[in-house]
Order: C-alpha cells, then structure tokens, then sequence
C-alpha cells in the first residue's frame, strides 16, 4: 500500500506543480486558452493565492514525509489538495465541462486517498 500511496503522491506533486506553476505566470487569457478554464469565473489575485497553495501543498506532500518531521504536513496538504479539487469541480459543474470534472473528480480521489493512507501511518 506504501507504494500506491507513494505514486499517487507523485502523480499529485506533477498535475499540482504544473497547475500552480501555470497559474503563478500565465495571464488571464492564456491559462483559458491553455484549457484552465475553471478559474474564469474568479479574479486574478485569487487564483494566483491558490496556485501558491497548491505549491506549498507539493512541498507538503513530500518533505515532510521525506524528513520525518511534522509528519501531519502530508496529510493536511492532501487534505487541501481535496478542497481545491472540490472547488475546481463545482467550477467546471457550473460552466458545463464535464470532462473537467471527471478530472477533478479523480484528483479528488488520489488525494482523499493520500490523506486517508498518511494519517493512518501517523
């Protein structure tokens, strides 16, 4: 299961790094034309916070885990990841792109699934 856990972390840390790194940079009309488009109904300075959390929250899958200290940082960033995705998921609901939500809704499940397995291990 440690395995499992393991890559769905990883998955997680690439789909969100690349996420968050994209919304830190890009403007409003490229992050929309390059298929982000659950965040048109938001303004630029939120969007921009929660590409910065999603960025913490890589960080907070890995290195606490890595370093064995604070562990419940792995979760708890899991856990926010699981918020975000139901955020995303509402937000493409709302705009009618289904596919999208599936998207999120299988991120949804990676992450609950990171959460669920790293506070079992606390």
């Amino acid at each position: 299961m440690d395995i499992i856990t393991w890559i769905f972390t990883g998955v997680l840390a690439i789909v969100f790094a690349i996420s968050g790194v994209a919304k830190s940079v890009m403007s409003r009309a490229r992050l929309l034309a390059s298929g982000q488009t659950g965040i048109a109904p938001f303004p630029m300075p939120l969007v921009r916070c929660v590409a910065g959390c999603e960025l913490l929250a890589v960080l907070g899958l890995f290195v606490p885990w890595l370093v064995g200290t604070a562990r419940v940082l792995t979760p708890l960033a899991a856990v926010g990841l699981s918020v975000v995705m139901i955020g995303a998921a509402t937000s493409h609901a709302s705009l009618r792109e289904p596919r999208a939500v599936a998207a999120n809704t299988v991120l949804l499940a990676l992450a609950a699934f990171v959460a669920a397995s790293r506070f079992a291990t606390l």
